[in-house]
């Protein structure tokens, strides 16, 4: 039975404009998203097979686009439309914290940290730079690696950092392995860059590492 035969308070369209997106299952919004299905498969028989197979939503939304597209009902032109739609749900994020908007709690930082970090592949190194009010400057992916890790060079962040004229710095990086507990090489560049920019009066308020759903952050571990 096609869901457009479905009693109305059980089709996924007419739940969310009802009740909210927030109360509709993972198979429920991708149905939506997919707006149909495949012979013999409802929107919604699919969204439940599509994420069966990749183990939950995230996998699905963060698949490459072979991944994506190898699977029947989905093709380049779905995948283009799932792109747009992760980027506008990042900038939405994103245009919260803009230039100049002051950090006032930790928890603000980290979100936006995570928002920008989190569905990489390969570990990616990163400045948040500040001013004297902790008011964003701008945020610089600085250095990119492997799933293992990126070698990241002091002296380009000091340069960074004057040339931004910032005077307070938050530094971030992902694990792709999902585990944000740091390692001891964390530590250590942690460490070495804070006791570089300390000698030109720039304040390292954080280092935040980026695990799969849950933060570490150096500051309210008391490292820093």
């Amino acid at each position: 039975m096609s869901i457009k035969h479905w009693p109305a308070a059980e089709r996924p369209r007419e739940k969310l404009l009802l009740h909210g997106a927030q109360h509709l299952s993972d198979a429920e919004l991708l149905a939506l998203f997919l707006r149909t299905g495949i012979k013999g498969k409802t929107a919604v028989d699919l969204a439940r097979e599509l994420l069966n197979h990749f183990g939950n939503l995230r996998n699905l939304l963060t698949a490459n686009q072979k991944e994506f597209c190898d699977h029947a009902g989905l093709g380049t032109a779905k995948f283009a439309l799932l792109q747009a739609v992760l980027e506008m749900g990042r900038r939405h994020h994103w245009q919260q914290l803009d230039r100049g908007t002051a950090l006032t709690d930790p928890s603000s930082a980290q979100n936006f940290i995570t928002a920008k970090l989190r569905d990489h592949r390969y570990e990616v190194f990163a400045c948040l730079f500040l001013d004297n009010r902790h008011r964003i400057i701008c945020f610089e992916e600085m250095f990119r690696g492997t799933i293992d890790g990126a070698n990241v060079y002091p002296r380009e962040v000091l340069q960074q950092c004057l040339k931004h004229n910032a005077a307070a710095i938050i530094f971030a990086h992902n694990h792709p392995s999902g585990i944000s507990e740091p390692s001891g090489s964390d530590r250590d560049i942690t460490q070495k860059l804070t006791e570089i920019l300390n000698l030109v009066d720039i304040r390292v308020l954080d280092h935040i590492i980026v695990g799969d759903g849950e933060c570490y952050s150096f500051a309210e571990q008391g490292i820093l």
